[in-house]
């Protein structure tokens, strides 16, 4: 995971408006993603983080600005972009093979010729033993990974994750986090990573972008600055619990500014009246 300048970004978001019933959810968001960079994208709940992600991957249309992929403006669902969900998206009635074959035979590969892919990718996810298992028979942990594999199938340019975690137990959670990073150093991909959680996003993200406001709008774009191939460790840098404390204040702002405000409401309305004068 390195942090790049390159010219040409995979993915760029051009000033997007998104509204809904006459309200504006989002407004003039505009950032880039390069291959082989990780964006991570955070804010209070609302503010529009899966919207934002749909108009990404072309399930919905923005209702102003531009989505590229690849230097190719997006209105559908385009090639090359895999979605890797919160729920797996698994088909229950195919087994962990099929599931990862499936965007493969999809595109009218057969499975022999997909078997050695399919093989491939078991291995590196650490689902050997698994392949004719079905998801019922998996922990929600193997569940995911089955997705993540299923995802990079099809060797895509484009990995857009949204809460991919959060379903997961701590644990998990933390190993999958670290298994997704040791994957990505192979891969020459752009990732857009939505998650609430603001410890997962400074791990995961070169840059971390942080949506603010009603409507939300790009507060700030932070550079985390911690080479990879990142490990647990890096949670108990300096550099890490910067980049951390200043995302959290500045997601948290509002929040905390609402709490001061409703405290203190409450704190008059139980204060005694003051004595009459006599």
């Amino acid at each position: 995971m390195t942090a790049t300048t390159r010219t040409e970004p995979k993915i760029r978001v051009d000033h997007l408006v998104k509204q809904y019933d006459g309200r504006v959810v989002l407004n003039n968001v505009s950032f880039d993603v390069h291959p082989g960079e990780i964006v991570s994208i955070v804010g209070p709940s609302g503010c529009g983080k899966t919207t934002l992600l749909r108009c990404v991957v072309g399930l919905m249309r923005p209702t102003e600005g531009t989505v590229y992929i690849s230097g190719k403006p997006v209105s559908e669902p385009p090639e090359g972009v895999a979605m890797v969900f919160q729920h797996f998206g698994l088909f229950p009635w195919k087994t962990v093979s099929a599931n990862i074959a499936y965007g493969l035979t999809a595109r009218g590969i057969s499975r022999k010729e997909a078997a050695p892919r399919v093989s491939e990718l078991v291995r590196l996810v650490g689902l050997e033993g698994f392949e004719k298992s079905y998801p019922y028979q998996l922990s929600g942990g193997m569940q995911q990974r089955a997705g993540l594999a299923r995802a990079l199938a099809v060797s895509p340019g484009v990995l857009v994750m949204d809460e991919p975690f959060a379903a997961l137990d701590a644990q998990t959670r933390d190993v999958l986090q670290l298994e997704l990073l040791r994957i990505w150093q192979g891969l020459d991909a752009a990732m857009l990573f939505v998650t609430h959680s603001i410890d997962e996003a400074v791990l995961m993200g070169d840059r971390v972008v942080i949506l603010r406001g009603h409507p939300s709008t790009i507060f700030d774009i932070v550079d985390v600055g911690i080479p990879g191939p990142r490990t647990r460790a890096v949670v108990d840098s300096d550099r890490f619990r910067s980049a951390r404390d200043y995302v959290w204040q500045a997601v948290m702002q509002d929040e905390l500014a609402e709490l001061s405000k409703l405290a203190a409401s409450e704190t008059a309305h139980l204060s005694p009246e003051a004595p009459a004068q006599q």
